[in-house]
């Protein structure tokens, strides 16, 4: 007889249930970490403008976090199958709607977070091998439009080849991807942790930690953000109360990119034990950890770098300016491999998760045939594939630089043209598109309690309805800022949304899929 944690073999679908609580929550946890909490903090301060405002942001990230977690888990609890959050949504609403959200996250929203990680990591890995340059061309930039280029890149190059490699690793079976998984998430975790100690603890300056928070809200050097559309003000964190009401809803964009993929769990539920319970807590546990370590992490870096320092960190690396004020030039050093580690696991989760969706889709009939099938590990090998090839090419475009007044940034040495790469805008894609789906999945709670009245649900969300209902308002406020705030940047992941519409007929069409819409 089978011991009760040994992985067994779900017969319906060949998936081996194989993750326990603790593997499930490393999965929640490890997709979370990447290079976001360690970069974007400059952006969120220049923001917000206040040491206060810092925080606030991070702590309404880690409320509206854990709330849409929390939700989750009656969905998870529900329909604990593999495709998650896909599952949901075809079920609150429509085939339809569960294709939009997998097409989605296929384009852009898990292959473009698993590329902007993957660049995290080559920019890190190069502070401590100068080889791995940005500059350093392969293939030099072919300009092919005002704003974008083509290139290939030392520092591209490894983010290509880091990918590839956590893709063959994953399809040699989910016991390697989570054995990787565990492993890196509790270094990059206990790393997070020791930042966190040392610079409340052990760096803390008194001088800085009074001038920071004198005046805890008090909007310092905040940035004007200039609208899209022309019949919006331009506003900062200083105009008044609508001006730091749109300030804190775009600088959401870089903490919520930081604590986003806590849903990747529920990609992965066809592969965990006793997924009713197991699925739900590991949300639970897993963004209540994260979202600790974030605002304890801001605090940290408030001990020791002026607000200033944090806001023109050089090239945002806030973290490695911390480190640097603590342990001098060792800790740009230090920064860099807890990076390196923090990226590579981040990825191994969410490259392990993403292809669960792909393979959720196929079986449908609504994705390529092929990576609806198991290789001899019995993990989607093909979707592991073909996610990875998607998400590479994702690395090779790059931003065209542009001064005030729009003409192309020039290096002052070589006079050649500079290039920035696809982060922020990644950020801007990602989080536009997700939030949106986040919010139709937690309104899809309310439509299955009506649809579905007597269902089993061994657990239900908590503070229904008044808790969901406040995701569902303060995330729609968030996406309306953005939208108008932020245009250029986030009307293309509206677009590729809607793309997946006459997509979505046509691959119902060939397969023969008699779904309804």
């Amino acid at each position: 007889m089978a011991h009760p944690a040994a992985a067994v073999e779900d017969k319906a679908t060949g998936l081996i249930r194989g993750l326990g609580l603790l593997d499930s929550t490393m999965i929640v946890a490890g997709s979370m970490i990447g290079s976001g909490i360690f970069i974007v903090s400059a952006d969120i301060a220049r923001h917000a403008g206040s040491a206060g405002g810092l925080i606030l942001t991070w702590v309404i990230t880690g409320i509206l976090t854990i709330t849409a977690a929390l939700s989750y888990g009656e969905l998870a609890a529900m329909m604990p199958a593999a495709g998650g959050q896909y599952v949901y949504l075809r079920e609150a609403y429509s085939p339809l709607w569960g294709f939009l959200y997998g097409w989605t996250l296929f384009l852009v929203i898990q292959s473009g977070t698993i590329a902007a990680v993957g660049v995290g990591f080559a920019r890190y890995l190069g502070v401590l091998v100068p080889w791995i340059s940005p500059t350093s061309w392969i293939v030099e930039p072919i300009n092919i439009s005002s704003g974008y280029a083509l290139s290939l890149s030392r520092q591209q190059l490894v983010a290509v080849l880091m990918i590839a490699f956590l893709t063959y690793v994953n399809t040699r079976g989910l016991q390697v991807g989570k054995m990787i998984q565990d492993v890196f998430t509790s270094a990059k975790t206990l790393s997070l942790a020791l930042l966190i100690v040392l610079g409340i603890v052990i760096g803390r300056n008194a001088e800085v930690v009074a001038a920071n928070f004198a005046e805890a809200f008090a909007p310092r050097d905040a940035v004007t953000i200039r609208p899209d559309l022309s019949f919006m003000p331009a506003l900062s964190a200083a105009s008044g109360l609508f001006g730091i009401v749109v300030a804190y809803c775009v600088a959401q964009v870089g903490s919520l990119f930081s604590a986003d993929a806590w849903n990747n769990i529920t990609f992965t539920a066809g592969e965990v034990r006793n997924p009713r319970r197991n699925v739900p807590l590991s949300l639970a546990l897993g963004t209540g950890l994260v979202m600790s370590l974030y605002v304890l992490a801001s605090i940290a870096y408030l001990s020791v770098l002026p607000l200033a320092g944090i806001q023109h960190a050089p090239d945002d690396r806030v973290a490695t300016a911390a480190l640097q004020a603590i342990f001098g030039n060792v800790g740009a050093a230090i920064m860099a491999v807890a990076i390196v580690i923090s990226t590579f696991g981040c990825n191994n989760g969410l490259i392990l998760a993403g292809a669960r969706v792909v393979f959720a889709m196929a079986r449908d009939g609504l994705f390529f045939r092929s990576t609806g099938r198991l290789n001899d590990r019995h993990v989607p090998g093909m979707g592991l594939v073909v996610q990875g090839i998607w998400t590479a090419l994702l690395v090779l475009p790059r931003t065209r630089l542009r001064d005030a007044a729009g003409n192309p940034l020039l290096d002052p040495a070589t006079g050649a043209e500079m290039y920035g790469n696809l982060y922020s805008n990644l950020l801007d894609y990602v989080i536009f598109a997700a939030v949106t789906f986040y919010i139709l999945t937690i309104a899809g709670i309310f439509v299955l309690r009506r649809k579905r009245p007597n269902a089993e649900r061994p657990y239900r969300a908590i503070g229904y309805p008044v808790v969901p209902l406040l995701y569902i308002v303060a995330a729609t406020i968030i996406l309306l800022v953005l939208i108008t705030y932020k245009t250029q940047t986030t009307w293309p992941g509206v677009v590729i949304m809607l793309t997946g519409v006459p997509v979505y007929f046509l691959w119902r069409k060939l397969s023969g899929a008699t779904a309804g819409t």
